[in-house]
């Protein structure tokens, strides 16, 4: 092992030491900076460890598994934040403290569903555009014209690209029971496990040519490597779970300190603490030229949060109330999810054609960023604008859905391309007997 690999293993390691030792030893920080400072260390270096897990992995799983498996944990602390307000929804059921935590849980699922795509997708495609001007990346398309050049795409995410399309067609729906029941449950979770059964069934393919950490972790006999793989995903899932919610805590307390509503540090400040270690990720992935398997973790996030994130919510709700219970919310959370479902329906008109050029992924940050911004004017009533809260997101998701609705129109080729892919994928796996050769060391 080189001084570099053994370098960087320690540093991650050590990023994540005094968060361990607070968690530990239930050592409580002296401010709220230094909770926020010594969590977000831990954050940081343990994004780092999963990153090289799940690299490491791909050579024993199949590669969608492995991703899928990083991206639940990336985002498991976003799952404990929401549960936790769920929770609370079911606890004191039938007040009004009861319903304001059920609002809650669904501003704070709306509110990471949005960053992750307002910010995440976009964010990362610009990256990936920027960055191969230093380093050539093979995914990166170049074209003359102003913003024109494209990420890339890998063809072999179709299938998680459908799951999604089919979740957010249902997610359209949600709103109209007036809450999230055991029919949003079966169908989302049920969705997610189908997907996971899919990729599962799928063949290891040859990982590509690793370097640093990873080609080292590769190298390792079939035990020890396995062994491994499980340690990294264990502490730094262990690191990140605990840390993220004091991290997302200590920012709120932060910005509601200088003047910022709760509700909307609830909605925006603590989702975007949580989504920090895919982003992060993500980041890693692309800047190694590795921006296909960065995508492939941002679409898995995705559909994880549109499944299992929502799924579960009602579940938690009637462990909590101690009866099968609806976890309702009000008129405001309905728009919230209509407007979440419409941004992931143009999300998704962008990629059907396997690729996302810079001039889209500005489009969908200034729409992301321009409806954050107008909203905290009118809640915090800094100008006068002819709209409301209710009616800004209404009228938002209607831009979302025409957009997405002309493009897919446009490229209604690329779709049924993309749709038969998917099909094809699912038909290998339920005719396969999952009888694939092992791969040798």
């Amino acid at each position: 092992m080189s001084r570099q690999t053994l370098a960087a293993i320690g540093v991650a390691f050590a990023l994540t030491a005094p968060w361990f030792v607070v968690w530990s030893t239930s050592f409580h920080a002296e401010s709220t900076l230094l909770t926020v400072f010594l969590s977000g260390l831990a954050v940081l270096g343990a994004s780092f460890l999963l990153a090289w897990g799940a690299e490491t992995a791909e050579k024993d799983v199949p590669r969608a598994f492995a991703i899928a498996v990083l991206a639940v944990l990336a985002v498991a602390p976003e799952y404990a934040v929401d549960a936790f307000y769920a929770w609370n929804a079911g606890q004191f059921a039938g007040t009004p403290r009861g319903a304001e935590a059920g609002n809650l849980a669904v501003a704070n699922m709306t509110g990471a569903n949005r960053i992750l795509i307002g910010l995440g997708w976009s964010g990362i495609a610009l990256f990936t555009v920027f960055r191969s001007r230093a380093d050539v990346d093979p995914n990166v398309v170049n074209r003359s014209g102003t913003l024109a050049d494209a990420v890339s795409i890998d063809p072999d995410i179709s299938l998680e690209i459908t799951f999604l399309f089919a979740a957010t067609l249902w997610a359209f729906l949600v709103p109209l029971n007036g809450g999230i029941d055991a029919l949003d449950t079966l169908f989302l979770v049920g969705l997610y496990v189908a997907y996971i059964g899919v990729v599962l069934r799928g063949d290891v393919e040859e990982t590509d040519q690793h370097v640093g950490v990873p080609a080292y972790l590769q190298s390792f006999p079939r035990t020890r490597r396995v062994a491994t793989v499980l340690l990294l995903f264990g502490y730094s899932g262990a690191m990140i779970f605990t840390a993220v919610e004091p991290f997302a805590h200590g920012l709120e307390e932060i910005g509601q300190s200088v003047g910022i509503p709760s509700f909307f540090m609830i909605q925006w400040v603590a989702p975007l603490a949580s989504e920090s270690p895919e982003l992060i990720v993500v980041a890693y992935l692309v800047n190694k030229a590795r921006s296909t398997a960065g995508f492939n973790a941002l679409i898995s996030s995705k559909l994880n949060q549109w499944t299992l994130l929502i799924g579960t919510l009602a579940v938690v709700y009637s462990i909590a109330i101690g009866q099968y219970g609806t976890l309702q919310f009000d008129a405001k959370q309905a728009d919230e999810i209509w407007l979440t479902a419409a941004q992931s329906y143009f999300a998704l008109s962008l990629l059907v054609n396997y690729e996302i050029s810079a001039r889209e992924a500005v489009t969908l940050l200034v729409l992301f960023v321009s409806q954050v911004a107008l909203e905290f004017v009118i809640i915090r009533d800094l100008l006068v604008l002819p709209l409301t809260s209710n009616e800004l997101l209404v009228a938002f998701s209607v831009v979302y859905v025409v957009l997405g609705t002309v493009l897919f129109v446009a490229r209604r080729g690329s779709l049924q391309v993309l749709l038969g892919r998917a099909v094809d994928t699912v038909t290998d796996a339920v005719s396969s007997r999952g009888d694939h050769p092992q791969r040798a060391d």
